[in-house]
């Protein structure tokens, strides 16, 4: 009897529980909009992925920067890369942009500059090489002034790609520099040619035209070549940057691999071009601060005064931790994440 009972016992719970598990009518998260462009330039069509920033609708005059993602498809980087364009919502470390992704196909062919012998790469990447200058053209003439023409963009431009597409990044700065203001190649494949593009540097350098340009650059542990070709791109840069050329190098070869490099590299490169100033207030009592009491004239004042990055003090958060009690509601431009190798960039 007693296990005829526990049996029922247990029929009963097995048909009720599917109906208290229920979740009811799904609602879809939707955090960017996709259209699909035919391009002459690529002899087809691509999907284009734009995020636009909190607050895009909100204030209707403001114009943003334009951040353009390479291997940018749904499937393909976007996702996480707006993951961190979203989280400076939530802690406010950089400022906003309108992120563009781009559907990469065939990108062994788009992003690959000309080959003096097509036939080694053709072997081992399956794709005849060369394509580079065609898909500089569909950014500059067909995807640039579409997203120009259809957002409020306030004219700066970003170009962003990893291994490969980070090559192209590279190729693209030093071919035609004054298609983007700001460059961010994360693992760039410079082994690429016996590493062209870093050996040739200086002499590309030479013939640049005047203006402000900025370059994010960082490897992880990489192949020999790979390593190799970025520092002899480094050396050029040390030695040869055009005067309006701000550069930065981030080594994390220490910590991370070819691999694992392009989201903390990408959160490390939105901070370090687009930093926002933020101010420090005193922590709660419950916390460990001071009780609340009456702000000092010079404590109101710095309230009292708009945050720039003009009037910011540079900081790291270690530094600002042992003088807290002398910043209290000033402005700081804190120096996030990982410390530049070298470079000229200001952070």
């Amino acid at each position: 009897m007693i296990r005829r009972l526990a049996l029922c016992v247990a029929l009963l719970t097995a048909y009720a529980a599917p109906a208290q598990a229920q979740l009811g009518e799904a609602t879809p998260l939707a955090v960017a909009q996709s259209y699909t462009i035919a391009s002459e330039a690529l002899g087809g069509e691509r999907v284009i992925t734009v995020r636009l920033p909190a607050g895009y609708e909100e204030e209707p005059e403001r114009r943003f920067p334009v951040v353009y993602l390479l291997d940018g498809g749904p499937e393909q980087d976007f996702i996480h890369i707006a993951g961190i364009a979203q989280s400076r919502e939530m802690n406010y470390s950089f400022e906003p942009f309108i992120l563009v992704g781009i559907q990469s196909v065939n990108r062994r062919h788009y992003f690959a500059p000309p080959a003096a012998d097509p036939a080694p790469y053709e072997e081992v990447l399956g794709a005849a090489p060369g394509g580079s200058a065609d898909y500089r053209n569909f950014l500059r003439d067909e995807l640039k002034p579409l997203i120009a023409a259809n957002f409020r963009t306030d004219g700066h431009t970003a170009v962003m790609g990893e291994s490969l597409a980070a090559l192209f990044v590279v190729e693209t700065l030093l071919e035609e520099p004054t298609l983007f203001d700001d460059y961010i190649a994360i693992s760039p494949s410079m082994w690429w040619e016996e590493m062209k593009y870093g050996r040739e540097a200086a002499s590309y350098f030479a013939g640049h035209p005047a203006g402000e340009r900025r370059l994010y650059l960082t490897s992880a542990s990489e192949g020999d070549w790979h390593r190799e070709g970025t520092e002899h791109l480094i050396a050029a840069l040390r030695d040869h940057a055009p005067a309006g050329l701000q550069w930065t190098v981030v080594d994390a070869g220490e910590s991370e691999t070819h691999g694992t490099l392009l989201h903390p590299m990408a959160l490390d490169a939105f901070r370090a071009l687009y930093p926002t100033p933020q101010r420090e207030y005193k922590p709660y009592p419950l916390i460990g601060g001071p009780e609340p009491g009456e702000r000092t004239a010079e404590e109101q004042a710095r309230l009292d005064t708009e945050c720039t990055a003009e009037n910011s003090l540079p900081i790291t958060p270690g530094a600002a931790s042992l003088g807290r009690e002398a910043l209290y509601y000033r402005c700081l431009l804190y120096e996030l994440g990982p410390l530049p190798r070298e470079g000229n960039l200001g952070r």
